[in-house]
């Protein structure tokens, strides 16, 4: 693999919750803890609680307004977490390819048996 795992970063965008808060960010440009619980099926607390381990793994930033955080998606560290995982989509294919011949060798074995 050309590019390290992060876990940490994995882990946060592992939960179906905060993939789309960060859809949402990426369409709308930016939102609040208040502006996306109005549009996900979880408390504002909830989403508060979201955006922080977005936050702490960079993937989001918020940035004071008013008594809120308004948010925006880090395109350098989405772009990374996107480079990590076609590496990692890349190594199994290459995986999968060598399982696959194998697999093609024992048969053509078994075949002319």
């Amino acid at each position: 693999m050309t590019a390290a795992v992060d876990d940490d970063l994995w882990s946060a965008v592992g939960d179906p919750t905060r993939r789309r808060m960060l859809d949402l960010l990426l369409a709308d440009g930016e939102g609040t803890a208040t502006s996306l619980s109005e549009r996900l099926p979880v408390t504002r607390q909830a989403v508060a609680k979201h955006l922080g381990v977005l936050d702490r793994v960079g993937l989001v930033h918020g940035t004071p307004s008013g008594r809120e955080r308004r948010y925006r998606v880090d395109e350098a560290q989405l772009a990374r977490a996107i480079a990590q995982l076609s590496a990692v989509g890349a190594a199994w294919d290459g995986r999968l390819r060598r399982i696959k011949r194998i697999a093609e060798a024992v048969q053509r074995g078994k075949d002319q048996h």
